[in-house]
């Protein structure tokens, strides 16, 4: 579906949810994206058929380009079509694959897809304050930080921030000219 250097994004499959299920276990991962719930992997079954039937969403495998890989997912969701806009969110499933670079390039595949191929305006997403590693890769990718509701999450006896930030279509084209 979208081609990078060494990954590639394609719709996720259902036998995908494994991965999904170990990333619901792994407690760094589901400290950084603020998640209180655990889920069996009928909960997640049901996810998939939940999602791969609401058309206001793109649900996405980031796979290796030479093996195929899985290495997490992404999302650009509640897609607003009058307004122009969506959401966006991104994982990892296994914290060996952090600091490869594999984050950032998943990221640009997104925004390569969301501004070329739907043609949207605007893609918004929240990450807590804690998660440093996220905030600097959506930043290296170009997002800005649009706002903060603070203390929004209280998790690990500590409040976080929940930072909003947000790419308009205008900032993606000049980024990808400025390469």
């Amino acid at each position: 579906m979208m081609r990078g250097k060494s990954l590639h994004l394609r719709p996720i499959k259902r036998e995908d949810m494994g991965s999904f299920y170990k990333a619901v276990q792994n407690e760094e991962l589901v400290y950084m994206t603020g998640t209180r719930n655990t889920f069996t992997m009928e909960q997640l079954y049901e996810h998939y058929e939940r999602i791969t039937n609401d058309d206001t969403r793109f649900d996405l495998a980031i796979c290796l380009l030479d093996s195929d890989e899985l290495l997490g997912d992404l999302s650009i969701l509640e897609i607003d079509q009058a307004n122009q806009k969506a959401g966006f969110r991104i994982a990892l499933h296994n914290t060996n694959n952090l600091n490869k670079g594999y984050g950032t390039e998943a990221v640009q595949l997104a925004l390569q897809f969301t501004f070329e191929k739907l043609k949207l305006n605007r893609l918004q997403l929240e990450v807590f304050s804690h998660n440093i590693r996220g905030i600097k890769s959506y930043e290296k990718a170009g997002f800005k930080k649009e706002g903060i509701i603070r203390q929004s999450l209280y998790i690990n006896n500590q409040y976080s921030d929940e930072i909003i930030m947000g790419m308009l279509q205008k900032d993606y084209y000049e980024l990808k000219n400025h390469k």
